[in-house]
């Protein structure tokens, strides 16, 4: 009984927050009110049985608390014209609560990402409350997502919905040149929790697809409900082209298996698929490529290679050559090596890379020593490449990552 009152409040959960927080004004408000209609519908489900429609008993007992706290901030304060306007609209809804289920839910579904995501909001923070709001996760899950404690997650979460608050952030859809920059904070907070599950930071796990999914759950959601934003259907088929991946990206016991050695025959091409169907949708919507749609071309450029022979790595050379004008970071440069060194041979690839030893953005990543030791170890440099590998080693957080860099460190397969 539990798991299925879990499985309807993963579907309505961002539906009702998004419902009751264009009336109360206050994510953080809604956000409370929609909890305790999670549990009460754990205290009297097993009890008296699942509703016949659970997701309008769910809505019911949401807006009745919801109410509550209106008429009692109307009550206090009767200056609170706005509110009392909310209050009767919203009691106007509750006699017919199952006809206004739907209505304009996309329009306030799409309000509650805008305004979670909001860039006034640290990206951890933002990345929390995503999760607890749109995902419906419990600040236990985050925390296990994140491996942080849970303290940790209550506070970032906290702060989030007190710094809305305080900023008076509208619950509204942003236009025009606004739209495109929020956009880019929205679409950040879904990479960031994907990326935390393909490539743990820390802990012992180095794939975590749980967390990919709802990253993947989260974008699907986007995409549905922004069809015509490019940039939200590429990030969506990058992360479809990588979820392709999970069944040979480790071993039975749980350790990595890098891209170039993968068993491709235990891809899944259902994803694959997917991936390409959006990336088609998202190239013909734009004739200038941002960076998550370049970054699912290069992704579709793995995807479509049947053995690592076929990869076009002069294709994924060009593509990351796009994508460091588009979108300039230190870490587009290292993949950028990686390609460069794939497709026209180990010496360029670590010119490339060899560039960035003095990025101070790179200093504390593993990521430019394991590049270099790959790339130094194809030349027959076998001793310096043994002393990146070590370097890495030392500055990952992934156990995982870590026995693989000290193996390869030894002269072991990789």
């Amino acid at each position: 009984m539990t798991a299925t009152v879990e499985a309807v409040w993963r579907v309505e959960q961002p539906k009702l927050a998004a419902r009751l927080t264009r009336y109360l004004r206050d994510v953080g408000l809604a956000e409370e009110v929609v909890q305790d209609a999670f549990l009460q519908a754990l205290e009297r489900w097993p009890r008296d049985g699942i509703p016949r429609n659970p997701a309008a008993w769910l809505t019911r007992v949401a807006t009745n608390r919801a109410l509550d706290r209106l008429r009692r901030t109307v009550m206090l304060d009767g200056k609170h014209r706005e509110l009392a306007i909310d209050l009767s609209e919203l009691e106007r809804e509750v006699p017919d609560i199952e006809a206004a289920l739907d209505e304009d839910i996309d329009d306030d579904l799409l309000r509650l990402i805008f305004t979670a995501c909001h860039p006034l909001l640290p990206a951890e923070q933002r990345a929390a409350l995503a999760l607890r709001m749109l995902g419906g996760l419990s600040t236990p899950e985050i925390a296990r997502a994140f491996l942080v404690p849970e303290t940790t997650v209550a506070q970032r979460i906290v702060r989030a919905k007190r710094a809305l608050r305080d900023a008076g952030i509208a619950f509204e859809t942003p236009r025009g040149e606004e739209r495109r920059e929020r956009l880019a904070a929205v679409l950040e907070v879904v990479y960031l929790i994907f990326n935390e599950g393909y490539v743990a930071s820390a802990g012992l796990d180095w794939l975590r697809a749980d967390l990919c999914s709802e990253a993947l759950r989260l974008g699907r959601s986007l995409a549905a409900l922004m069809p015509e934003e490019p940039e939200a259907l590429g990030l969506v088929a990058l992360m479809e082209f990588n979820a392709s991946r999970f069944a040979a990206r480790t071993d039975r016991a749980g350790n990595p298996i890098l891209l170039l050695v993968q068993d491709r025959s235990r891809w899944n091409w259902s994803p694959i698929r997917r991936g390409l169907d959006g990336l088609n949708r998202a190239m013909a919507l734009t004739p200038t490529p941002g960076p998550y749609l370049l970054q699912a071309m290069i992704a579709a450029c793995h995807g479509r290679a049947v053995s690592m022979a076929d990869t076009d790595w002069i294709a994924i050379a060009a593509y990351y050559q796009a994508l460091a004008l588009a979108a300039p970071s230190p870490i587009v440069e290292v993949n950028r090596a990686v390609a460069v060194g794939m497709a026209f041979g180990p010496a360029q690839g670590l010119a490339v890379a060899d560039a960035l030893q003095d990025e101070p953005r790179l200093r504390d990543s593993h990521l430019l020593p394991t590049v270099r030791g790959d790339l130094l170890e194809k030349l027959g440099r076998t001793e310096e490449a043994m002393a990146e590998f070590h370097r890495a080693a030392e500055l990952t957080g992934n156990e995982r990552e870590r026995a693989l860099l000290l193996a390869r460190a030894a002269g072991g397969d990789v």
